[in-house]
């Protein structure tokens, strides 16, 4: 298991270093944009670094929308952000699960449909969300049933600990409910939240003044057994919350 965080994207590589991550994340263009993310100047060096990077995926996208103007931007922004991963040598592209407006029975078959009509060239990670109506990752028994309908893909996950708390999961075995329902964690967001459990809000916190107990984000990173963990806390202190999950883990 290996410890990093989410980068800034102007200079990664000198970030990475300057909190001593072993990994990295980061957004390849705008996090709120539709557009196409340019080709970065670091590709190159990116690729070259050896360091385990991954990329998020923009905020915008929900290829379960039932509004083909939300959708059939999402998987073309989608589709765009994987081809920028690729020149980065990306580890894998971690997209928000997203939601239906009319039925997470229909969003299933949109998450199907884009997998079927899509051959990815980076690994595609399915992040649980905090919140929302008909949330296609909110709640692990969606993953569950989403997952069904993806069995015939290699398709991994990302789980966050502050999402999880925020969307009302019971954290003592959610870990374990959603090994049960995805069969895999190929990477752990390790972030505490600024709201209360069952808030639905997804604004993450530092450890040292968050709404979760620290010990069980803790139990949760131990027991994914996920090769990689990153930290998506305020930067300001994330190298405080860094070293505390690596004295701990």
């Amino acid at each position: 298991m290996i410890l990093g965080a989410h980068v800034p994207d102007a200079d990664p590589l000198a970030e990475a270093e300057e909190v001593g991550a072993e990994c990295i994340q980061l957004f390849v263009g705008p996090p709120q944009s539709w557009k196409k993310p340019p080709p970065r100047s670091d590709a190159a060096a990116l690729a070259a670094s050896g360091l385990p990077i991954y990329v998020h995926a923009p905020y915008l996208i929900n290829v379960a929308s039932p509004n083909n103007r939300v959708r059939i931007p999402s998987r073309k922004i989608l589709s765009n952000t994987l081809e920028r991963a690729s020149e980065i040598d990306a580890v894998g592209v971690i997209v928000h699960a997203g939601h239906a407006e009319d039925g997470i029975a229909r969003g299933f078959v949109r998450w199907r449909k884009m997998f079927e009509e899509n051959e990815s060239p980076v690994p595609i990670l399915i992040e649980n969300t905090a919140g929302g109506s008909n949330a296609m990752g909110r709640h692990i028994e969606v993953l569950a049933e989403l997952w069904g309908y993806l069995e015939d893909f290699d398709v991994g996950f990302c789980f966050d600990t502050c999402h999880a708390h925020a969307g009302g999961e019971d954290l003592s075995d959610a870990v374990d409910r959603v090994l049960d329902a995805t069969g895999r964690i190929d990477l752990v967001h390790a972030n505490n939240s600024r709201d209360g459990a069952g808030s639905g809000a997804d604004r993450h916190a530092n450890f040292s003044g968050g709404k979760m107990d620290n010990d069980a984000i803790v139990k949760m990173v131990q027991s994914s057994k996920a090769p990689a963990v990153i930290c998506e806390t305020p930067w300001e202190e994330i190298s405080f919350d860094m070293d505390y999950l690596r004295s701990r883990i």
